[in-house]
């Protein structure tokens, strides 16, 4: 089986005759970008979040640094945020000329962990930049507390979450707060690239739009550029992909949790594997990916080149942010700072998930998984 094209890919888009049809009659419209998709995209997306006030943009990164300056993030600021995400969370702190501020996560979420955080709070700290790790909601009112009582600012980073409701039974990004999702190809829905920001109010929404379009001054005037800006917008083809996804999103979502109850009543009995954790109270996790936790004494690289031998493609998933060379040369950070985010991206392995697999595809992941850590441990 060759490696590079794996019988059973760690994703795959779910694109059917609607996404095909929309897409066409966008392309036939010669109308490509600025046009009423994108207005509309934005309108089914906040309907569906219970928000007013939506800006698509390019990219989930796109969205994230648009956050942060919206939220009014400054040079020499310090940012609180988790060292055990996408690189992006990181990253669009530090376009701004700002610090991120790792923290510990909680071992059983995997999200930042609110106590950790508070700790980490000191007098040039500005803002918060919490998670939802692979679609479990992070616990927003704790931290919500800390920004009340210390005057900061909250940017939510739900790239990997949207459908997912917090345990009050309030969607994902609708907090009030601004809230960056992404639509890559992996995602619950795919505009192909793409992102948008849920924005707390029309003012924030005007100075958005215009930021990802280059700074251009309301009325959309060619002659006035009202402030620094950027080409961060989302082209009518993949606004017409996106509302064909969002159309059908109930059905993707629904795909996903199957495919994860799959997963998880066929890797329950492998002694010392870590499942993701269950919803717990009200909490309900949009599922992103299926990543696992390897025993501790497994070699995770010998699994990975056991399975990808037998047509099977998983990932280590997530990379600690604060290890990765440039974290560490420009901000000093080093290994043991924080040991559960350490210890759980070490043993961490995405399996291939999406909403299209079969239940024999996750029968067979299942098994070559339990064969493979059987044989690392044993040297075979």
């Amino acid at each position: 089986m060759s490696a590079e094209s794996p019988r059973l890919p760690l994703a795959s888009p779910d694109i059917g005759p609607l996404e095909e049809q929309l897409v066409v009659a966008a392309l036939r419209s010669r109308r490509l970008s600025l046009g009423p998709l994108l207005r509309e995209f934005e309108a089914l997306l906040g309907e569906r979040l219970g928000v007013e006030h939506v800006s698509a943009v390019s990219s989930g990164t796109a969205a994230l640094h648009l956050a942060v300056r919206a939220a009014g993030i400054e040079a020499g600021d310090e940012v609180v945020t988790t060292p055990f995400s996408f690189v992006a969370s990181a990253n669009c702190i530090v376009y701004e000329g700002a610090r991120p501020v790792f923290c510990d996560i909680d071992p059983v979420t995997l999200n930042i962990d609110p106590e950790a955080a508070a700790a980490a709070v000191s007098e040039r700290t500005t803002g918060l930049l919490p998670v939802h790790i692979f679609g479990y909601p992070a616990d927003l009112p704790a931290l919500e507390a800390i920004a009340r009582r210390h005057g900061l600012w909250i940017v939510e980073d739900a790239c990997e979450a949207l459908g997912a409701v917090h345990d009050d039974g309030v969607a994902v990004g609708a907090r009030g707060h601004l809230a960056a999702f992404g639509f890559y190809p992996n995602k619950q829905i795919t505009t192909g690239e793409g992102g948008a920001l849920v924005c707390p109010d029309a003012a924030t929404k005007a100075r958005v739009d215009s930021e990802r379009n280059q700074g251009r001054a309301p009325d959309m005037g060619w002659l006035d550029h009202v402030r620094l800006g950027f080409n961060y917008r989302l082209d009518e083809l993949s606004c017409a992909l996106g509302i064909a996804q969002l159309k059908r999103l109930d059905e993707l979502l629904a795909a996903r949790a199957r495919v994860a109850a799959w997963y998880r009543e066929r890797l329950s009995g492998i002694e010392g594997l870590g499942l993701p954790c269950p919803d717990s109270a009200g909490a309900r996790r949009s599922w992103f990916v299926f990543c696992v936790q390897l025993p501790g004494d497994v070699d995770r690289a010998g699994v990975i080149e056991r399975l990808r031998a037998r047509g099977i493609e998983t990932k280590p998933y997530l990379p600690a942010i604060h290890l990765f060379s440039y974290y560490r040369e420009r901000f000093g950070y080093r290994p043991g700072q924080f040991p559960v985010c350490e210890h759980v991206a070490e043993r961490s392995l995405a399996l291939p998930f999406h909403s299209r697999m079969r239940e024999s595809d996750v029968d067979q992941v299942a098994t070559e998984l339990e064969r493979a850590i059987g044989r690392v441990r044993a040297g075979t």
